[in-house]
This record gives structure tokens, sequence and C-alpha cells, in this order.
């Protein structure tokens, strides 16, 4: 390489160059921008290779700091390329870089041509980018802020994360550790003087490498572009990870916030309407009650006074109380506005996609989320909401309290606002519902011993003798010796189940009529009234597929297209979009996938039936297991079932997600609503499947003696304990549901993501040997936030709750003390959830929305069908029917005496099969008759065994009891849906007033506006101020980021 102190050098140049070169005989000054130099044999921007031709002698040198283009790849410091570099001084830990007018991109590159590194234009705002040397401390009080730049005063809204790894170096060529002798895009090159002729060779992965860097190069340009300003560190060690912070400038939030239409608030504050003075002292005395319960936070929900909200305009500043511009937009906002950006714009060398979410789908970028207010442990620290959150509603010593939903909110984005505000009302809902479900088991428990039919049944003396259970190892039986079975059956199938069942379906009702007008009120007081559907992008996948559509079509027109810019991709025509023949092999690997899968569900529910079959047959054998075997062949069953469930839940949340995928939809939107269609769909059938056998199909396909239905040779169909299925039912659906609610909430929900967090731990310190241990010790901000997992959405959290909704009300006629299982594992799920949204994940960024999306009608779906499935629990599977039609129809005193012996039919053992027969029985060997439960006529009948009419007379009124008890509880819904109106008054009024004032408020400042520019003495501020407020609604995109001219015309004095 050639010295500075070589002269009378002959350049032969065939330059481009986009900024500014000074070519001197004794030093060549070259500010780090693209070129081309003629007679080089290999000069390549990107990777800086640089061969020994010797016409191709380039010196890069700045002793001052340099002015570049937004996006350039890299930038250099003046020690690192100095002759006999060794690395920054003491104290030099960083690098400004002063960046050019965004408006002016090509201007401002002209007007500094000609200029020398040290003599380029200063800005009134630069870039700061940090490069670092591993090896120097930092001793600047700038740096100790964790949510800033380097220079503690531009706040960090976004965070870019990527993993680098550095180009292995060629066997000749010398490379020093954290020596940055001539350095392009991060890459360590060769010193001065540590030469060789050839080029570097690039490997498979130091290609792949290469191309992403380019194609991250060109993303942080057009960010820079779109008015953002970035930085990051140096690329020191052989690998590791990289963040991009990102600073949106006010200019960028106010014009982001504009196109987004973004409510604030304005000057104008309002009294909130009081209410009738009834209701206003009841809900006074309800605040004093309830304020041990309230936590210490700042509500705004609650207050007298509202600010007036307008979506931000930058014509209308003078509206808006804009106190200070950097505090103006809380953190929840400016990360929004930034990943609104990172989310529309495009990159054309990574196959001219759209986003940060494709950059990430193509492993350009690892990750991309917005910071934490900070800690939520560390005493030391100042506080802030995650702190606020994490002590009043992330711990488990404040479960008693309300969730402080306008905190959560602000934090988190109205989306999972939403979902906590939900949460909070099915869990106070379920309190009522708990109460009535304990007074109705406490009820069968009182009233056990006055249960005729189970004293009947306990009666020794009665001394029905029961046909075999099974064949030839089973003896006859007594029906006493099941008299336990009966009185616990009690307990569940008594008239008050009735009752509740009813309350059920209206309290599912009244649940969903509530919290739409807790819906209503939230989206007021959140400013969510009338906010539009925000504009979506579409996904990489769906990018891709289009992509791979126009090139399997192979026409130049159509290659051609792939290099238009994205925003024409939006009209494109219809041969361009995918097509229902384009979708048609998704659509049919989806339709067949389900149907399989459901296949699956219902075969490993049958093959559980045959093992409660084989097994009970199995243990009847030996008579020291056959007095238990109702009991151990359930109980097993059940947590075989257990198990299963939960084992399919996570295949089926895969298969779910993989056939959503295939179906390549467009949108976000779209995409999240068919996987929870699918998922709810999938997880419904695996939950519910065994729970409908036992309710609906168990004991109905038994037969009857002398001719039962085998599934095998041998293996007669199971039927119902002598008490009914009611009582396995309720079994059954207590296990299933509280194993569910313990294993997954404690083994999933915090074990799976401790260990993930622990092995990415784990994986952070031991790569390479790498750590840096002053650094550890004092991590940064976004180096916690990575280290926590990432956001996945909220479909799990719903879909947990949207099953056990199902649980509460499909089946609650047989298992009462459901809704307080419920309300017990909500209380800690509440705050489960809030620990981990506050300590274990990533902040997730804000999403604005008014409702809760497609849960709403799952709801609303499963509250109509529990109706019907609880109308068939108390028709077909309890004795209810069955007591009434005796009690009226055949009881000779009106009383329920005689009602067993009603139920049981006659069999005579000489018809029993060759073979079936009970070998070495007990009983007397005279005995003719034997009794099973069925209504069929005697064997001494003209037609024996054959349906008899009290059959007919309770089948009619089951199914009687179904179709009134159905319409029944849908008037009643109906009627409920009708009375309680879904906006509440006050907040409609609310809203009509908020209008009215809106319009006095802008007729007001308009006519004080008018009066100061007719004003003599103000004509010039007047003209002055309309000229401000014109330039702050010229687009910002060509607006200098930071700028103070520009950012503080933004704001106009009234």
């Amino acid at each position: 390489m050639i010295t500075p102190s070589e002269q009378n050098t002959a350049w032969d140049w065939d330059v481009t160059c986009m900024g500014s070169l000074l070519l001197s005989s004794r030093l060549i000054l070259c500010c780090l921008l693209p070129f081309t130099a003629a007679g080089c044999s290999s000069i390549k921007w990107g990777a800086v290779t640089i061969s020994g031709s010797s016409q191709c002698r380039i010196c890069l040198l700045c002793p001052t700091d340099i002015p570049l283009l937004p996006g350039s790849p890299r930038r250099l410091s003046p020690q690192a390329v100095s002759k006999g570099s060794q690395g920054p001084k003491h104290g030099q830990q960083y690098l400004k870089v002063l960046g050019p007018r965004a408006p002016d991109l090509q201007g401002s590159s002209n007007r500094d041509s000609g200029q020398s590194c040290g003599g380029g234009r200063t800005h009134s705002s630069s870039i700061v980018n940090n490069y670092m040397e591993a090896s120097e401390p930092v001793f600047s009080e700038a740096s100790l802020s964790r949510m800033h730049f380097r220079d503690n005063q531009r706040k960090v809204d976004y965070v870019l994360a990527y993993h680098y790894r550095k180009r292995a170096a060629h066997p000749g060529h010398g490379v020093h550790g954290h020596s940055l002798a001539i350095v392009s895009n991060g890459e360590t090159g060769k010193e001065p003087h540590a030469g060789g002729p050839g080029d570097i060779e690039l490997g498979p992965l130091d290609a792949l490498e290469e191309e992403r860097k380019e194609q991250r190069e060109e993303f942080e340009h057009n960010l820079l572009e779109a008015g953002l300003e970035l930085e990051k560190d140096v690329e020191s060690k052989h690998q590791g990870s990289i963040f991009v912070r990102i600073h949106a400038p006010w200019q960028v939030l106010a014009r982001e916030a504009e196109f987004l239409k973004i409510k604030v608030p304005t000057k104008k504050m309002y009294e909130i309407r009081s209410e009738g003075s009834i209701t206003k002292k009841f809900n006074e005395i309800l605040q004093k009650l309830s304020s041990p319960l309230k936590p210490r936070v700042p509500e705004h929900s609650n207050n007298r006074m509202k600010n007036l909200s307008y979506p931000f305009s930058r014509e209308k500043m003078y509206l808006y109380n804009i106190q200070d511009k950097d505090t103006f937009f809380d953190n929840a906002t400016r990360s929004r506005i930034v990943h609104e950006i990172l989310k529309r714009t495009a990159c054309s060398r990574a196959n001219n996609t759209m986003g940060i979410n494709s950059l990430i789908a193509n492993n350009i970028y690892e990750a991309a989320y917005p910071l934490h207010d900070g800690e939520y442990d560390s005493p030391g620290d100042a506080m802030n909401d995650r702190k606020l959150l994490y002590q009043e509603w992330a711990c488990y010593g404040v479960f008693y309290k309300f969730q402080p939903i306008d905190l959560i909110r602000k934090y988190f984005g109205e989306k999972i606002g939403l979902y906590f505000a939900w949460l909070g009302l099915y869990t106070s809902f379920l309190i009522p519902s708990s109460i009535i479900g304990v007074i109705v088991f406490l009820y069968g428990c009182a009233t056990i011993e006055e249960d005729i039919p189970s004293k009947e049944m306990c009666d020794q003396q009665n001394a029905f003798t029961m046909c075999p259970l099974c064949d030839k190892s089973c003896d006859y039986w007594n029906l006493s010796s099941a008299c336990g079975t009966a009185r616990a059956s009690h307990l569940f199938d008594n008239p008050a189940t009735v009752f509740f069942s009813i309350f059920m379906a209206l309290w599912a009702t009244m649940f969903l009529e509530n919290w739409k007008r807790l819906q209503m009120r939230l989206g007021y007081f959140w400013d969510l009234t009338g906010i539009e559907e925000e504009e979506e992008h579409s996904r990489p996948e769906y990018e891709t597929k289009v992509r791979e559509k126009m090139l399997k079509e192979s026409d130049k027109s159509v290659v051609q297209k792939l290099g238009t810019d994205m925003s024409e991709r939006e009209d494109e025509d219809d041969e361009d979009k995918l097509t229902w023949k384009d979708r048609f092999p998704g659509y049919l690997m989806n339709f067949t996938s389900i149907l399989f899968m459901i296949a699956l569900t219902f075969s490993i529910v049958f093959a559980v039936i045959v093992y409660r079959i084989t097994t009970a047959a199995a243990l009847s054998l030996n008579k020291a297991t056959r007095s238990n075997v109702r009991v151990t062949v359930t109980a097993t069953a059940v947590i075989i079932n257990l198990v299963v469930i939960l084992i399919l839940d996570e295949i089926y949340g895969a298969v779910a997600s993989w056939l959503t995928k295939i179906e390549v939809p467009k949108t976000e939107q779209t995409f999240e609503e068919r996987l929870i269609l699918k998922a709810f769909l999938l997880k419904f059938v695996n939950a519910y499947s065994p729970i409908f056998y036992v309710a609906f199909f168990k004991g109905r396909f038994v037969g009857r003696p002398g001719s039962y239905v085998y599934v095998f040779d041998g293996y007669r169909m199971e039927e119902c304990a002598p008490g009914g299925c009611l009582m396995e039912l309720c079994i059954q659906l207590s296990i299933i549901m509280l194993g569910k609610q313990l294993i997954q909430n404690n083994i999933f929900e915090i074990g799976v993501p401790k260990l993930k967090k622990l092995f990415r731990k784990l994986k952070d310190e031991t790569e390479l040997g790498e750590t840096d241990s002053a650094h550890s010790k004092h991590p940064e901000q976004w180096d916690l936030d990575y280290s926590l997992e990432p956001y996945t959405g909220l479909t799990p959290e719903y879909m947990e709750m949207i099953i056990q909704f199902g649980f509460v009300t499909l089946f609650v006629a047989s298992f009462p003390l459901a809704p307080v299982f419920a309300l017990l594992n909500n209380v800690i799920e509440v705050r489960l959830d809030a620990k981990k949204f506050v300590t274990e994940l990533r902040r997730p960024d804000a999403v604005r929305t008014k409702d809760i999306g497609i849960w709403f009608d799952i709801l609303s779906g499963i509250g109509k069908f529990s109706v019907i499935s609880n109308a068939f629990v108390i028709a077909v599977t309890s004795d209810f029917i069955p007591r009434l039609v005796y009690q009226y129809a055949y009881s000779h005193n009106g009383t329920l005496h005689g009602f067993v012996n009603h139920t049981l039919s006659f069999f005579n053992v000489s018809q029993l099969k060759e073979g079936t027969q009970p070998e070495n029985s007990q009983f007397d060997p005279e005995v003719q008759f034997c009794r099973f439960k069925d209504y069929r006529e005697p064997p001494w009948a003209p037609n024996p065994y054959e349906f008899s009419k009290q059959y007919w007379s309770v089948l009619s009124a089951r199914l009687a009891f179904v179709i009134i008890f159905q319409n029944l509880v849908m008037f009643l819904s109906v009627l409920v849906d009708w009375m309680i109106p879904d906006i509440p008054t006050d907040i409609s009024d609310q809203i009509k007033k908020e209008k009215s004032l809106l319009v006095d408020f802008f007729l007001k400042e308009e006519h004080e506006k008018l009066k100061l520019m007719d004003e003599p003495g103000s004509q010039g501020e007047g003209h002055q101020s309309r000229r401000s407020r014109a330039a702050s609604s010229a687009p910002s995109g060509r607006s200098q980021p930071g700028s103070a001219a520009s950012s503080g015309s933004q704001h106009t004095n009234v």
C-alpha cells in the first residue's frame, strides 16, 4: 500500500462517488463512499478487497469525523486507518457521524462535494454509531443509561438484533484481533503492511454472511432515509450478537402519528357527567368498601375529568398541549410508530421483501423488539411502569387486588390490555356461579338421607339379584352392594342441578353482555371509539409464494416485476395474486389433515374404551381385585385420557400452525383467525370427546342379558354403574379439568419458559468463551431483554381460558363445582400471566384494537351449545326425567317409593347362552330370574324382552324436556340480551357530548387564531405561524432527523 509520504503519484480514476473526494499529490482523503477504480484487479464495496495491483494503490485516511450518507455500509474511525494503527486511544470509545438532511439527500452530497472529511458541514443533529473496541473500558457517563443512545439524550425506541460471523482469512493474510486497519461492513481486513497478492477467498458460509450484511446495510440505509436514527456497536469478536438501536425524532413521530391517526389528548378537558343520585351514592359506597382492593397505581378510567382527544395532525398543533416533545408520546406509542416503519420498509437485495418480519423470517435479523422500561426488581433504580406493574400486579402477594388495567394498556398496548380486562371480568363472574354451585352441592349433601331411590338401593331387605356383569367369571350380585355409588350420585343428580343448568346458561349470556359493555367503556376511556382498521402488510410467506408463481411463468416482463417498487405491488393484476387454484392444494391438505386428526382422536377414545373393557374382564377373573374393578378401571382410564389430551394438545397446536402456513394467508390478521379456528376445533374435539362418550354413549349399546353386544370375541360393551353414568361423568370431567389446569400451568407455562431461558443463558455464556466479563456485570437493557423469551401472541392464553369456559358451561349439570375450581385456577392464572409478561417475555409491540376479535364469536358459540349439551345431560344421562315420569304417571302415592323396582327388568337365567353362565356361583342354585336396568317386557309377557310402554313414555318425556329446556333458556338468554344494552347509557351520552365539545373547541381555537393574525402587531408573527405550520405539514421523510429548526417549528403558540 502507498503511504502518505509518497509523492507525485499518478492515478487513473474512473470514479462513481456519492460524496466528496479530495485528491492531492501528498494525501488522498477518501470519505469511505462507494467507488470503483479502473485498473484494479479487485476492488469490491461491501467487504473491501484490495489487491496488490501497481495501478490501484489507495490510502484511506480521514483525520476528523467523516460526513457520509445515511445507510452507508460502514463508518471508519480515523485511528483505525492510520499507518501502524494500534486501535483507538483511551477515551475515544465511539465515533460521531454527522448525517446529512434527509430532504436533500442528493443535494447534500453535492454541496459537500469537494470538501475534505474534516471540513464537512456540521448539521444540527448527528447519528451516533458506536464502534467500541472489546478491550477498551467505558468511562463515559453517557453510557450509564440503559434506555438511551450513548449521548444519554435520545431514547432507544426499538432494537434490532442479529448474529454475525466474521470471515475466515485466507492463509498468508495477516488478521489481527481488534485492528480495524481496512474495515468495511464489520469485517476485519488486511493490515496495511500485511499484504500479499490475491483476494480473500469466500467459503459458502462467508458468502451467505456477506449477502446478509449487504441486505442489513441496505435496510438500515432505508430506515435512515425514513428519518430514523440508528446506533450500534462494533463487531469486535469472531462471532456474536449485535444490537441496532433505533430512535425516532419528533418530526418522524409527528408524521407517523398523523398517518396512523393516533388519538392524542388536546388542551381541552371536560367533566364526565355524574350518574343519578342513587347510583352515584351506591358507587361512592362501593368505592370506599373496595379501596383496600385497588392497586396503588394512577387510574384514569374512574377520574371525573377527561381530556378531549383528537387524531394527531401537524396542521393543528395548536390544539394539543405539547409541553415536552420527548414525553408527549409514551414509550408504547413510540415503539408502535417505529414498528410500523419497520414493517413497511423494503429491502431490494432481499428479493424486494417488505418489512422487518420478512427479514427475520429469512434470518437477516434475529429479533426485533421494543425495550422494557428498565429492570423490575432493582431496589436502587427509580420507579418505572415495569417495576410498578411487578409490585402491584405481577406478584402473587397481591392476588386479592384488582388489576391496574389502565397501566397494563399503557405499557403493553390495547390488545393485551383487553385480554387482561376480559380475564378479570370472567374471573369476577365466576364468583357468583361458584357460590351457587357450592349451594347446589351442599343441597345434595343435605338431602342425601331423604333420597328415596338411594335408600331403596341400600336396603338389603329388597334383595334385588342382579345379572352377572361379565361372562363365566362374574357371579350374580345384590344391588345393595352399589349403595355407595348411588348415594354419591345424588350429590350431583338432584333437582337443584336443573336449576343450576338454567342459571349457568343465563350466566354465560350475562357475562358476554357485560363484556360488551365493559369493552365499550374501556374503548371510550382509551380513545378507541371510531378508530379505523389499520392497513396490514403482506406476510413474508405470501410474498414468497407470489414470487414463486411469477418466476414459474418464466416471462421477462414478469421477472422484471420483482424489481418494482413495493407500493406498485399492491395494485397487481389478478394473475400475480394467489387464486383459489393456487390455494387448492393447501385447502385440500387442510381438509384431509383435520379429518385425519379428528379420526385419530376418536380412535384413541375407542382404544381407551377397549382398555377399559379388557382390563375389567381381566380383573374380574381374580377374586382379590373383583370388588374394586369399576373404581380401578375408571381411575386409570381417566388418567390415560388426561395424558393423551395433554400430548395431543401440543401436537395439534403445531399441526394447526403448519396447516395455516400452507394455506398462505395474506395478512397476519387472517393468519391468526384461521389458526385460532383450526386450533380450537382440534383441541375442542381432543378435550371433550372422552367426556361426550361417557355422557351420551356409554351404556347405550350394551344389549341385554342373553343378547349382549360384543366388541371382540368374549368382550362385552361396558355399561354404566347402577347409579347411572352421571357420577362417572363427574369424575371424568373433574380429573381432566383439574389435570389440564395444574399440569399446563405448572409445567408448560412456568417450567418450560424457565428452562428455555436457562439454556439460552448458558449458550450465550459459553459461546466460544468470548464473554465480556466487564459487560456481563453491567449489561445494557437491550442485552437483558434479548435474553428473555420472545412474545408469540395471546392465542395460547385465550385458548386455555376458552377450553376452561367450555368445562364450566357445557357439562355443569354433572359437575356443579366446576366454577369453583375454575375460579381458584384463574386467581393464580392472572398473576401467572402477569408475571410472565412483566419478567419473562420481551416487551410486545403495542397493538390498537377495539375488541377481542374472533374469540368473542367462539365464546358466544360455546354459550349457545352449552344449552343443548346441558339439556341432553339432564334428559339422557341423569335420572331426573325417569323419576318425574314415575312420580306423576306410575306412582300410586305420588312419591318415588318403588322407583328402583320400576326401572329394573326381569330376565330368565335359563335363557343365558351356553358358556356364559356364572361358574361356582355363591347364590342359591334355584335362582330363576335376575334383574337388569332397562325398560323391557318380562319373560312371561307375549313379547318378552321387547321395549315396554314405560320406555317409550320416558323417551318421549326426555325429548320433550330437551325441546322445552332449550327454547326456554334460549328465550331467557335473548331477553337478557335485549334488556342489557351493549353500550352503557352514560358512555353513549359522553360520546355524543365529546363530539359537540370537539366542534366547539375547534371553532374557539380557530377564532382565537384568526384574531391574533388580524392584530397589526401580530401580522408578522401570524405570517411566521402560518409558515411554520406549512413546514410541519410537508413530507417528513425529507426532514433532517433531530433537526432543531425543524422540530422547533412544529408547535404554534396560540
